[in-house]
Formats: C-alpha cells, sequence, structure tokens
C-alpha cells in the first residue's frame, strides 16, 4: 500500500493509494467525530456508493449531492450544502467527505474550510485528474464569471484515499483529461514520467494497470513535495500551474462548458510551450516532444469561434496576475521549469493565435 507524506506548519496527512482503499474509509475518520456529511454526485454515488455505505457500517452520516459540472462549480452551490448541513444537524464536531471528480472535490473542500468556520475533510477522489492533481494540496474554490477559483481557500484534508480501480467506470474522455495533468507533472518535474507518457500511450489508453498505478503515485509522489515545501503557492508550487494559466482563461472564455479542466490545460500547456521557445528559448526538439505528447491523448474539443484578443485579455484575471503582472509558468526543458513575468503582450498574443489555429 504505497502512500505519500504532505507536512505543512499547521499539519501533516497522508495520501495513501490503494486499490480496494475505498473499504477502509472509516479507519480515517476520527474517532470522536460527529456527524459524517459525504458529498458525492448523483452519478458517482449510483456507481461506488455501496462501498461508502459498507465502509462506514453505522457510522452517522448524511448524504449530500452537488450537480455535476463546471457550471455549477459556484458559491450558491457551497450555500445550498452547507444550509443543507445545518438542517441536517451539523456541527463543529461534523466531518465532509468529498467523494468524487475535481470538480466536487474543490466544492466539498472549500464547504468544509468555511462551514462552522472550518471543519475536518477527508478527500476520496475518484477521477484521475482528481486522483493526481485536484484532491492534494488543500486548494479549495468555486469560479466566478470573470474567472477560475477565484474565491476559495487553503483547507488541507485530514487524508486523501486514491482507489486506482475506480477508474474502470470513467467515461473515456474523463480519463484522457486526467491524463494531461500527469503529462504536466512529467514536464515540470519529472522527466521519467514524461517519457512514460510519450513513448507509452497505448499502453496508458488501454489502461494497464501497472501504467496507471505508476502514473499515479508518481504523480502523488510530485506534488506531495511540492505542497510539503510550500503550501501556499508562494514560490515553488507555483510550478504546478504550467498550462494553467492558459487553460483557466479558454475556461471562462468558454462559459465553463465547452472544455473539462484536463482539456484546457492540455491547450493551456501547448500555448505555453509555444511560449517558451519565444521567452526562455526551450530547444526545438522539447518543444516538439511536448506538443507530440499532448497530441497522442487527444482530440481536444473545437476550437472554433474563440477570440485570441479575449482571451489574452482575460489573462489578467487570473490568481497568479500581481500588481498587474501575468506570471506564466515556462519550460527550458523536460523537467525544468521557471517563472516568468514581464513578457511582452504582443508574444503572448502571437503563441494564442498560433495555439488556436
Amino acid at each position: 500500500m504505497p502512500w505519500y507524506g504532505v507536512e505543512t506548519p499547521q499539519c501533516s496527512y497522508k495520501i495513501v493509494v490503494e486499490r480496494g482503499g475505498l473499504a477502509k474509509l472509516r479507519e480515517y475518520i476520527p474517532a470522536r467525530a460527529g456527524k459524517v456529511f459525504v458529498v458525492s454526485t448523483e452519478d458517482v454515488w449510483r456507481l461506488h456508493g455501496d462501498i461508502i455505505r459498507g465502509a462506514m457500517g453505522d457510522l452517522a452520516r448524511e448524504l449530500l449531492f452537488l450537480r455535476g459540472g463546471e457550471v455549477c462549480k459556484k458559491l450558491a452551490e457551497v450555500e445550498s450544502l452547507a444550509e443543507q448541513m445545518v438542517e441536517k444537524g451539523g456541527d463543529r464536531s461534523s466531518v465532509v467527505v468529498a467523494f468524487g471528480g475535481g470538480i466536487l472535490t474543490d466544492v466539498a473542500g472549500f464547504l468544509a474550510a468555511i462551514f462552522m468556520r472550518g471543519i475536518p475533510v477527508i478527500q476520496v477522489p475518484t477521477t484521475l485528474l482528481a486522483q493526481v492533481d485536484a484532491a492534494i494540496g488543500g486548494k479549495t474554490g468555486v469560479n466566478l464569471a470573470g474567472g477560475k477559483n477565484l474565491i476559495g481557500s487553503f483547507h488541507q484534508p485530514l487524508a486523501v484515499l486514491i482507489d486506482p480501480a475506480v477508474l474502470a467506470t470513467l467515461p473515456e474522455r474523463e480519463y484522457r483529461a486526467g491524463l494531461f495533468e500527469i503529462i504536466k507533472h512529467g514536464v515540470i518535474a519529472d522527466p521519467g514520467l514524461f517519457w512514460l507518457m510519450r513513448r507509452e500511450p497505448q499502453r496508458v489508453l488501454a489502461h494497464e494497470a501497472a501504467v496507471v498505478d505508476r502514473m499515479i503515485c508518481d504523480s502523488v509522489r510530485l506534488k506531495a513535495k511540492v505542497v510539503s515545501g510550500d503550501e501556499k503557492e508562494e514560490d515553488r508550487r507555483r510550478i504546478l500551474n504550467f498550462g494553467h494559466t492558459f487553460g483557466h482563461a479558454l475556461e471562462a472564455e468558454t462559459g465553463y462548458s465547452r472544455f473539462l479542466h484536463g482539456e484546457a490545460v492540455a491547450w493551456g500547456m501547448k500555448a505555453a510551450t509555444l511560449l517558451s521557445a519565444k521567452a526562455v528559448s526551450l530547444a526545438a526538439v522539447d518543444k516538439r516532444e511536448i506538443l507530440d505528447c499532448i497530441d497522442s491523448y487527444g482530440p481536444l474539443p473545437s476550437l472554433a469561434g474563440i477570440d485570441p484578443a479575449r482571451l489574452a485579455a482575460r489573462l489578467k484575471s487570473d490568481k497568479k496576475t500581481v500588481q498587474g503582472k501575468i506570471h506564466f509558468v515556462l519550460t527550458e526543458g523536460i523537467g525544468l521549469v521557471t517563472v516568468r513575468s514581464g513578457i511582452d503582450e504582443q508574444d503572448v498574443l502571437a503563441v494564442i493565435q498560433e495555439a488556436l489555429a
């Protein structure tokens, strides 16, 4: 049973990767916990709810549903869930179990962060993207029309339980969306992981258990290390945003309805790679390998009708923009990235136009 530790100034917790691990959920719920609120979506609960129900036994619990989709990642949904918790007897001894994909883990984590000024949360991610990224590190939040995740907080979980077996029920498009986050991890800090993704797309897309488990474990190990060293994104954690600055702008510009998050990140990584070739002299061979690796896990939704100038303007609303300066995570080579600001706006617009073409 591989596990990885996150150590922050305020807390420490385990990320456990284990096939069949959902059945052990009760082991991670504190003995003195009050009512447990399982927050899920109807489709996830229909597929896997029996396992959670069996794992929790006779513990006092309530089930709350979040509507699916990025368009429901709003403050109003959090308020609705919080009202239901009050009605069902939630108090400061309560615990939230976030059981679902990345949108769910973000929203339920934020709910736990602000309910009664903060109660514990256990993250149980069920999509590949959530398992390798969203559920780890304590970032929680919801979207605004003006930008992605602009309301939120850092709220570290008690534990993260990752069961790769649940991915067998994941729609293929959702699975591929998670693969782009894994490619990101390879580009920013793990050449071995990158070359696995680059050279073995057939095995990856065939869901080979050994390959899937390695992808997850390598990604979890990397993110746990980065978060432990920089919990609140003041320094090195910023490297995890490779592709996200452009990707978040794309999601906001298309009303959070055309792209899955991982797909938007894939396009964002393309744009960031093109910008890296202009701004930090990324070698042509590395540029080609990164772009080809991303393409091998497509296709991506159509980019037709998206205005490059409007997309460029949205970059200024990104969370990483400070005092009007947009900070881009750029790659200097596979496994090596840097954070740069002050890049000429015309160069940025040019790579957006190229990436949209």
